[in-house]
């Protein structure tokens, strides 16, 4: 659940033996690894204090152990001893928290109280979570309250915890990462399966995914000295050009004409205005050049089908323009009605879509679709009648059904031989993309 910068301290509130099989791995057995439980509290201060990591603390005990605090009179009365020690952990590192919705008061008051410290976190407090929603209200709060303070970190959307640790990795330049080269040394590299051929191909699982298999190789470079991304977004609305850029350690990097794309930083002194290579390692990670490829990639799927985009953190929500539109008949005959308001809630608005994103697999760049409910004007107060909804008109999509949108989408994207550009212009440096016509799929293995 949590981890305090380099100490190698991890505090859990699982039951389970998934630390000491981690370091059992990494380490080539437990011996080196420290587990403090409830019946054991008073060892957690004396490793800890003398630096003997890794630590794995668990703060609603063991299986094997004979107390476990997993009823919610028990979660109230959390170890003292056990408490105290994360307290005082918490104002000597920063943390990470993952996998913990911050659910139960026994831990979320440990954290409360120990923002009441006088220089609580130093390295920050970091909330990973999944999902396109919030943490919940009391996170929120804690994250706030820790903002006032002065404390960095906040909220964190994530995939899944094991793209972090890969994007950490990659992050921290003096790791010592000999033990997980040996770890990835010893796995298995399986061959990708042919493609099913004849009426009778062999048992497929069809996944969510189209290859890229042409991207933009260069963008627009400009050194100059502006703020961040949010600057370079600003400047771009204000100015309403077609211009698509971010901001990097390299400069702003942008797709559009020179003449736009000057006119938009015309208040900045330009240092330089060259091109920029875009680097194919850098695509393997949520990079700023993979996030400019991501909104370059939805602007030119909207523009040459006709779509609107809803753009996300992760990902984009993609919708037709028009319901109405008669090329959308072999969608609607898919899924009935394109569109329309929640029964009970004029002021909620769905129509049926995808979202969109990209990831590395495999060594290629791959667009993952997701049909999904798009909806207008959600509130707090009629979240839950929209989700009842989504869930209503998907659940009986089963494997045909899905199959079938799936390839509605994957067809309609679909342009192994031709380009399709983000912003179709004749002058300056556009972002050309080429989508393969197959699916990716796994195929039953053979000895």
């Amino acid at each position: 659940m949590m981890r305090a910068g380099r100490a190698r301290l991890v505090w859990t509130t699982n039951f389970d033996p998934l630390i000491a099989d981690g370091c059992a791995k990494v380490y080539g057995g437990t011996g080196q690894l420290t587990t403090v439980a409830i019946e054991t509290g008073s060892l957690g201060r004396q490793v800890i204090d003398e630096g003997r990591w890794p630590v794995e603390v668990k703060l609603h005990g063991d299986f094997r152990s004979r107390r476990l605090k997993n009823t919610g009179d028990e979660l109230r009365e959390q170890n003292a001893k056990l408490r105290s020690l994360l307290i005082d952990s918490c104002g000597r590192w920063g943390l990470i928290v993952t996998g913990y919705s911050g659910r139960d008061d026994s831990i979320m008051d440990t954290l409360e109280t120990a923002l009441e410290r006088d220089t609580p976190f130093p390295a920050g407090i970091f909330w990973l979570h999944r999902g396109e929603d919030p943490p919940s209200p009391r996170v929120k709060r804690l994250l706030a309250a820790a903002a006032r303070k002065g404390v960095d970190g906040g909220p964190v959307p994530i995939e899944n915890f094991d793209e972090v640790l890969r994007d950490l990795v990659r992050l921290a330049e003096d790791l010592d990462t000999k033990a997980l080269d040996e770890l990835a040394s010893e796995r298995r590299i399986w061959s990708p399966a042919p493609r099913p051929t004849g009426k009778r191909g062999f048992p497929v699982v069809r996944l969510n995914a189209l290859e890229l298999i042409e991207t933009p190789t260069v963008c627009r470079r400009v050194g100059y000295g502006i703020g961040g991304v949010a600057e370079v977004r600003s400047a771009i609305e204000a100015a309403d050009l077609p211009v698509l850029a971010t901001r990097s350690r390299a400069g702003v990097l942008a797709f559009g004409s020179d003449a736009d794309v000057r006119a938009v930083l015309s208040a900045y002194d330009i240092e330089s205005y060259d091109l920029h290579a875009i680097e194919v390692r850098r695509l393997r990670y949520e990079s700023q050049e993979r996030g400019l490829l991501r909104e370059a990639l939805t602007r030119a799927l909207t523009r040459t089908h006709a779509m609107t985009a809803d753009r996300r953190r992760s990902s984009d929500l993609l919708t037709p323009a028009s319901i109405d539109d008669a090329k959308r008949g072999p969608l609607k005959k898919l899924t009935g009605s394109l569109g329309g308001t929640v029964p009970k809630h004029p002021e909620l608005s769905w129509r049926e879509g995808l979202g969109i994103r990209l990831d590395w697999a495999d060594g290629r760049l791959w667009l993952l679709l997701e049909p999904r409910t798009v909806f207008e004007g959600i509130t707090q107060g009629n979240r839950t009648a929209a989700t009842d909804f989504a869930r209503e008109r998907t659940v009986r999509r089963y494997n045909p059904a899905l199959n079938a949108l799936l390839s509605f989408w994957s067809t309609l994207f679909a342009c192994p031989e031709r380009d399709i550009l983000a912003l179709g212009i004749s002058a300056g440096v556009d972002a050309a993309f080429r989508l393969d016509d197959t699916t990716a799929y796994s195929g039953r293995g053979r000895p």
